[in-house]
């Protein structure tokens, strides 16, 4: 979503005559857009302001101006922190005002000092931002869904993002058909709870995300759709009917588990126990079977024991997840699991990451090796780094690279599978196999 919200904002400021600089020293404005998931992210804006500064200083010495912006979810909790360790920072901005930025930038211009604006506006940002200006890589993220009501004790993005809102369908399909023209044929659904997705129908009456699918895969164009992120307990039957029935829907599912403990599922305010999930799954699974998920884990919550740990381990072995986000936890200012006792000693936390990561490269390697010799659809995005290869994603969002030329760029087809590496699949285009075969 912070991808997403990055290429808005430049959309915004086209109109102001701002346009992409390849590097923060030649930019007449730098823009900080990150999440406040993780005391890491929060820290490294602060560094990053650190650099920043001196890049001001020296290009002010040459009398050329230069406007520097926090934004997004570190910006609305870390507002006035901002402000007081670096005042050099000209506008603070949250997730919910970057389509005021035109305005905030004419103030910083005008008048000097800070521009801080981290409001939750009446009237949503998406009805003030223009249509798309580009497609990257033929491949686009559209925001269907923000904010969370779930309220998981170790989670801020209540706090940043506010209340669950659902955008319009008619809203999400002009901007599909936007984003086709602009040469996507690859479609993100993105929401921070995107499969509780429920907004207005255009004949009346609301939509879930599964109706949502099928009438973004009818747009020509769309090959392929994707969603994320998912709470498992708000996955529907229409949803799992969509994987089982829209062609253009990946069988791909990232699916965060956070734990496989149930207890410390209880103390996240989960709502789901380990059960539950694979019961999920095991529907998921009987819809579409070629289905591979991955997952977000937390090892440390508080309170949290070794045979809670093993649990989670178990669940990971057993479910095989191709991929995972899986991170050491990190109390947050604000939530209620900050200030829960029995927290888990740093040294623990790190040996518990380690371990678990181990078991999850295991899962991804297998599945990797488990794909040579099938033939899978690729869309092939970017150039490879060497001369004459090129670089495309599976269904699975493995890398896969091949000898191709450029005129397959933006295109998608078929690949049989020679070898599997650490991180990526290497094929050869189907076609040419048969014919040479």
């Amino acid at each position: 979503m912070n991808v997403y919200d990055s290429a808005r904002m430049a959309d915004v400021l086209a109109p102001l005559g701002y346009e992409p600089a390849d590097s923060a020293a030649d930019a007449d404005m730098v823009i900080l857009n990150t999440c406040h998931i993780r005391e890491k992210a929060a820290e490294k804006v602060f560094s990053e302001l650190g650099r920043l500064r001196e890049a001001k200083e020296q290009k002010n010495r040459a009398g050329e101006p230069m406007i520097i912006a926090v934004a997004g979810c570190v910006a609305q909790a870390e507002g006035a922190e901002i402000r007081a360790r670096a005042p050099f920072v000209d506008i603070v901005l949250g997730p919910q005002t970057y389509h005021r930025l035109p305005e905030m930038v004419a103030r910083a211009s005008r008048a000097g000092g800070v521009a801080l604006d981290t409001e939750f506006p009446v009237q949503t940002k998406f009805d003030s931002l223009p249509p798309p200006g580009r497609v990257e890589n033929h491949a686009a993220f559209l925001t269907v869904q923000e904010g969370c009501d779930k309220f998981c004790t170790f989670c801020v993005v209540p706090y940043t993002r506010g209340a669950e809102y659902s955008r319009p369908a008619a809203d999400v399909l002009d901007e599909a058909r936007h984003l086709a023209k602009l040469g996507a044929c690859e479609i993100t659904l993105l929401g921070q709870n995107v499969n509780n997705y429920h907004g207005a129908a255009p004949g009346g009456g609301d939509w879930t995300l599964g109706r949502l699918i099928r009438a973004v895969a009818d747009i020509d164009g769309i090959e392929r759709i994707r969603y994320t992120t998912s709470y498992p307990a708000d996955v529907d039957a229409d949803l799992i009917a969509a994987h089982r029935d829209v062609p253009q829907l990946m069988p791909f599912l990232h699916l965060p588990v956070q734990s496989g403990s149930d207890r410390v599922l209880a103390a996240m305010n989960r709502r789901h126990v380990s059960a539950d999930y694979r019961r999920l799954v095991d529907r998921l699974r009987a819809a579409k079977p070629d289905l591979a998920l991955s997952t977000d884990l937390i090892v440390g919550f508080p309170g949290e024991t070794e045979a809670d740990f093993e649990a989670t381990l178990a669940l990971v072995e057993e479910i095989g997840f191709i991929q995972s986000y899986s991170f050491k936890y990190s109390p947050r200012p604000g939530t209620p699991a900050a200030q829960m006792t029995g927290q888990v000693p740093d040294e623990v936390k790190a040996d518990r990451l380690a371990r678990l990561q181990v078991r999850l490269a295991t899962n991804q390697e297998r599945f990797n090796r488990a794909c040579v010799g099938r033939v899978l659809s690729v869309l092939f995005d970017r150039r490879g780094r060497r001369p004459g290869q090129l670089l495309g994603r599976s269904p699975y969002m493995q890398p896969v690279h091949v000898a191709a030329d450029d005129s397959l760029l933006g295109t998608i087809a078929d690949l049989r599978i020679e070898a599997s590496h650490a991180n990526s699949l290497s094929g050869l285009l189907a076609d040419t196999r048969e014919v040479a075969a």
